[in-house]
């Protein structure tokens, strides 16, 4: 990986276009919200304990997590999906379910190397802070302005989501961190400095689950997890009515309460990134981190029975479940690529990991782009071809015209569909591989 001071800004140009009726792109939004999050984790560089090398397996988890959501976010068609493609519908989980904390876990861990690169170059705790909150509006900004392509309008747009959460878990969590830590950021971070960092991951996930337990919601009681009555739903409904999520308009899965067991993933990578520059061998953080992630699914399953495992809401037990995922693999790629040396088989989604903010920003916005223009084809007749009846036309969208005219025909709905969201990936990954090849590196 080419050193980050050789990286360069490039400004993305985004295309102007005159759409004729406003259209809702949810999905497509989501899409735009997440491959900026992704950004934010990627902007920080990673390195060994001193700073000066890549943790390239932190750049191939980075890549892989980028290349998922891309394909869970672009199908052909949203009715045909196979299930580990779809999010749980609310209680449980699916292997989709662990993109966006595969994020939130990613920030953490670069937070930590980033920090400590930063602090030896000279940067004291209030620089970093500031460049923390100066990132941290940037970022939410941008998810407004994803929100509200193309037709910004302000007095329904939807102010949660997936990149506004990203800023603010990551705003708080490193502002914890650099307290934490004052005087110690680029110290190999020891059991002092870990301690407060764990304290706040359990005051966090008790704290919510007290919340959403025992705190009653007006018409439904206490300790109801139903989408309309549970506590988190009713503090969006309350502060952001009118500015959630359209598919449901009375509460958002990237809500306010639910956000606080968020900063508590960020943590977990925070965790993890501490035990990675350590001075432990390097077999032993293999070790340590298949260990902390055995134990945090085994927790995850057995928090499940008093605090169900749930994206939308956040919960406690899916906080501990993903993070012991994101730890189980960070500890596999770490063996395969840090102690094996068997790299070559990452490239791609090393060249995943960069240029993140502006492929995966494209890659949403040409998603949307494509449900919003109409194009007109005729509907089959009624009768034969030669009976007379007048041709009828409908419009479809851009997008469901290409997946009907060249993917449709060519397998069943599911594979289909399917195709098409790989081809979706092969269309990013060319691109991203082609900014890569002239050494262009966009940041934030």
């Amino acid at each position: 990986m080419p050193p980050s001071n050789r990286r360069s800004s490039i400004a993305a140009r985004r295309p102007s276009i005159s759409l004729p009726n406003p259209a809702d792109s949810n999905t497509a939004a989501a899409a735009c919200d997440a491959g900026a999050a992704i950004a934010t984790a990627s902007a920080a560089p990673s390195g060994d304990a001193g700073g000066a090398a890549r943790l390239v397996s932190l750049d191939v988890f980075r890549g892989l997590t980028i290349a998922l959501m891309i394909l869970v976010n672009n199908p052909g068609s949203w009715a045909h999906i196979y299930w580990p493609l779809q999010h749980a519908p609310w209680h449980g989980w699916t292997p989709t379910d662990l993109v966006f904390p595969f994020f939130l876990f990613i920030v953490g861990v670069s937070m930590v190397f980033s920090f400590a690169a930063r602090s030896e170059r000279g940067a004291t705790a209030s620089l970093l802070a500031r460049h923390v909150l100066v990132r941290s509006a940037a970022i939410f900004a941008v998810g407004l302005f994803l929100h509200g392509f193309p037709f910004f309008r302000l007095a329904t747009i939807r102010i949660p989501g997936v990149l506004q959460r990203i800023a603010v878990c990551y705003l708080l969590a490193a502002l914890l961190v650099l307290a934490a830590r004052r005087r110690s950021l680029s110290r190999l971070a020891g059991g002092r400095e870990a301690a407060p960092v764990a304290a706040v991951i359990l005051v966090l996930l008790a704290g919510y689950w007290a919340l959403m337990t025992f705190v009653p919601v007006p018409g439904y009681g206490a300790g109801n997890l139903t989408p309309q009555g549970n506590l988190a739903a009713y503090v969006d409904r309350a502060l952001l009515s009118g500015h959630l999520w359209s598919q449901t308009r009375t509460w958002d899965p990237e809500g306010i309460l639910s956000t606080l067991p968020a900063i508590a993933t960020v943590l977990f990578g925070v965790l993890a990134g501490d035990w990675l520059r350590s001075q432990h061998p390097a077999q032993l953080k293999v070790y340590g981190l298949f260990f902390a992630g055995g134990a945090g699914l085994f927790a995850g399953r057995l928090l499940d029975a008093v605090f169900p495992i749930n994206k939308n809401l956040w919960t406690s037990s899916y906080v501990v479940l993903t993070a012991g995922f994101a730890m189980v693999l960070l500890a596999g790629l770490y063996w395969l690529v840090e102690l094996r040396g068997w790299r070559r088989w990452a490239k791609p989604f090393i060249v995943f990991g960069t240029n993140s903010l502006f492929v995966f920003a494209l890659s949403g916005l040409l998603v949307k782009t494509m449900a919003l223009i109409k194009i007109s084809v005729e509907r089959p007749a009624p009768c034969p071809p030669d009976c007379g009846a007048p041709a009828v036309w409908r419009e479809i969208s851009l997008h469901s015209y290409v997946y009907t005219r060249l993917f449709a025909p060519l397998a069943a709905p599911e594979n289909a569909s399917l195709l098409f969201a790989v081809c979706f990936v092969l269309l990013f990954l060319a691109l991203n591989w082609l900014l890569y090849r002239r050494r262009l590196f966009i940041k934030i």
